[in-house]
């Protein structure tokens, strides 16, 4: 990441998907899902990964799946849903999607990136992780920060408090 994956052998390959269903009207969690992701070209996870996300090698190696069934279920969750993001995840699943020679899946569905709706309700993403949202709203972060399913529920957590504020809902 500190290079910005531009030297040789170092690609964004997805380790793990996060995501969760909300009331579109309330954005309380009505399901949620999460899959390990066995990166295939780098298959040995860094030690700067690790400390971020708490992923392990060994978590990988016991309930990682190939790309291609996380990518499945990951669409089949999303199905007939709008898809909200906190930047441009999309654009990770295409390079994944590239980067495997996978073209044939399809594209990932349409995503609304969060962060200038943020933006436009007074809520400064620059300096922001999807980790951070909650807490930048006055909610206490649960789980563990740079976890794809933790930080999901950090965003949904902040849009429920923007809500509350009077914000117009993302969804409209």
């Amino acid at each position: 990441m500190a290079n910005r994956w531009s030297r040789p052998g170092e690609f964004t390959e997805l380790v793990q998907i996060g995501a969760i269903r909300v009331n579109a009207r309330t954005f309380a969690v009505e399901s949620e899902m999460e899959v390990l992701v066995r990166p295939r070209i780098n298959p040995v996870l860094s030690d700067y990964f690790t400390a971020l996300t708490g992923i392990t090698n060994e978590d990988v190696a016991e309930r990682g799946i190939d790309f291609v069934e996380a990518y499945r279920a990951f669409l089949e969750f999303t199905r007939d849903c709008t898809t909200l993001a906190f930047g441009t995840d999309d654009l990770i699943f295409a390079d994944n999607i590239r980067l495997y020679g996978l073209q044939g899946m399809g594209a990932p569905p349409p995503f609304i990136n969060l962060r200038p709706w943020f933006n436009a309700n007074g809520v400064p993403t620059a300096k922001l992780h999807s980790c951070d949202v909650g807490p930048a709203l006055g909610i206490a972060f649960e789980g563990r920060q740079h976890n794809a399913l933790a930080d999901t529920r950090s965003l949904a957590a902040g849009i429920r408090v923007m809500l509350e504020r009077g914000a117009t809902n993302p969804l409209r």
